[in-house]
């Protein structure tokens, strides 16, 4: 069992279209996931999260289930359209007061809550406006952080703004595979600034309105060449920088990347003097390494589009594989942090691994018992990886697993289960798995010293 610091901090993570439904309820409005999910076709199973896990009206009951882990901390998603139908503008009171339940719910279980202003969710009527690929969108997105935060800062205890910017950039505005579905190629760069631009203008609201521990939820991978050849290590090297340094740097640095800067909408000097605001942590999102080599000519990027991409990606072998095809490589964990330690040196805050996870499709037995077994594997690897780290002097402070329960897994729809909880979408029950009684272990143990 991976050992720990003491006050090591535990947490589980959702995301608020993922589990909490009721779509068409107390005044929200429609999101870009809402207009996705009717699209014939773009969700492999046909479903949406128009009920999802239900836990807008079952929060007592997920809280109640994260007590029973003994967490620290809980990171939840505030859906944006359900405080500002339109995106900017009226304040649904309703919305606000949903979350302020929920935070005080979580408050007198001793949890602390943990929230992340943009998990996806964009209202529709901004989108319809060009969303993300406009500027005008990160300045609503400010006023709706300060929203927020003016009901709930003097109660949360961490804020993320915006979680991994760059899969909303590459699966929603470049190849199309999210929501809002857009087919812009190489061409969807002004949303990947304007999401940036959003962090920083929300951690500036968010100051403003008293919140004591603001930082991000970036994606990160580590990519290997396929190769040492030096056109496989050149184009991982091109893969790397657009895939995690383009979000980095400008947080931690304050500037783009050599080459990217000038390819981003103005002014970018003004706004990576924004966008680099100090945090007082750095969250990152890990899943799995990406294999990277030279480029293949017309290498298809979504599902209309075909271009020269000036790379190609690989499926890894030699690993155990989830459900969702993605190869186990708890390593691959351990070096991003040194990867982040090593690039960025003073500049990086404490760290918090804010999603880590894995998709098994594990159900009740004939005794209604959920043995996930390969998560347990999975877990303890991964918190092993998290102990090394620490034991080499790279400052991390805690750890979120993805999910607290099975839940609306975007376009895969019901298809993929993450959680420690097993959720049955048809009657809404919660079965404990055996991974949420091995993490609940594993925290009791630590916390036990």
């Amino acid at each position: 069992m991976p050992q720990l610091p003491q006050d090591f901090l535990f947490g589980v993570a959702t995301a608020a279209y993922q589990i909490e439904g009721a779509v068409t309820e107390d005044g929200r409005g429609r999101s870009v996931w809402d207009d996705f999910c009717d699209r014939p076709g773009a969700i492999v199973d046909g479903s949406s999260g128009a009920s999802a896990c239900d836990s807008y009206h079952l929060y007592k009951e997920d809280v109640d289930l994260m007590a029973g882990l003994g967490i620290d901390a809980y990171r939840f998603s505030i859906s944006w359209p359900r405080i500002q139908p339109d995106g900017f503008g009226a304040v649904n009171q309703a919305g606000l007061d949903y979350y302020d339940r929920l935070v005080d719910a979580l408050l007198a279980r001793g949890i602390r809550p943990a929230a992340t202003l943009f998990h996806w969710d964009l209202p529709s009527p901004l989108e319809a406006e060009g969303g993300w690929l406009q500027r005008e969108t990160a300045e609503a997105f400010a006023d709706y952080a300060r929203i927020v935060a003016e009901r709930l800062a003097d109660r949360v205890a961490m804020w993320t703004p915006v979680n991994e910017p760059n899969i909303v950039t590459s699966l929603g505005y470049s190849t199309g595979m999210h929501a809002p579905g857009r087919t812009l190629g190489l061409y969807a760069l002004p949303a990947a600034h304007h999401l940036l631009l959003g962090h920083g203008l929300a951690v500036g609201a968010l100051r403003a309105a008293g919140a004591k521990s603001v930082g991000c939820a970036q994606n990160h991978t580590v990519v290997w060449p396929t190769s040492q050849e030096e056109s496989d290590v050149a184009a991982a090297d091109l893969f790397d920088t657009i895939v995690n340094r383009m979000y980095a740097e400008p947080i931690l640095h304050g500037t783009y990347p050599d080459g990217i800067a000038q390819m981003m909408p103005g002014p970018v000097e003004h706004d990576v003097k924004i966008i680099g605001a100090p945090l007082d942590f750095y969250g990152f999102n890990y899943y799995n390494p990406t294999l990277v080599g030279s480029p293949h000519a017309g290498e298809r990027i979504g599902a209309e589009i075909a271009v020269d991409l000036p790379f190609s990606r690989h499926e890894i072998q030699g690993y155990p594989m989830t459900d969702f095809g993605w190869p186990v490589v708890p390593e691959g964990l351990l070096a991003v942090m040194r990867q982040l330690r090593e690039r960025y040196g003073d500049r990086l805050p404490p760290l918090f691994v804010t999603e880590n996870g894995c998709a098994y499709n594990t159900g009740p037995d004939d005794k209604g018992v959920v043995m996930d077994t390969e998560r347990v594997t999975f877990y303890d690897g991964h918190l092993a990886a998290v102990s090394q780290a620490i034991a080499e002097g790279i400052d991390v402070r805690g750890y979120f697993a993805w999910s607290l329960m099975d839940n609306f897994e975007w376009a895969e729809g019901f298809t993929k289960r993450f959680g420690l909880v097993y959720t049955d979408f048809e009657t809404q029950q919660r079965i404990p798995k055996l991974s949420y009684d091995w993490y609940a272990d594993l925290i009791r143990r630590t916390k036990a010293g």
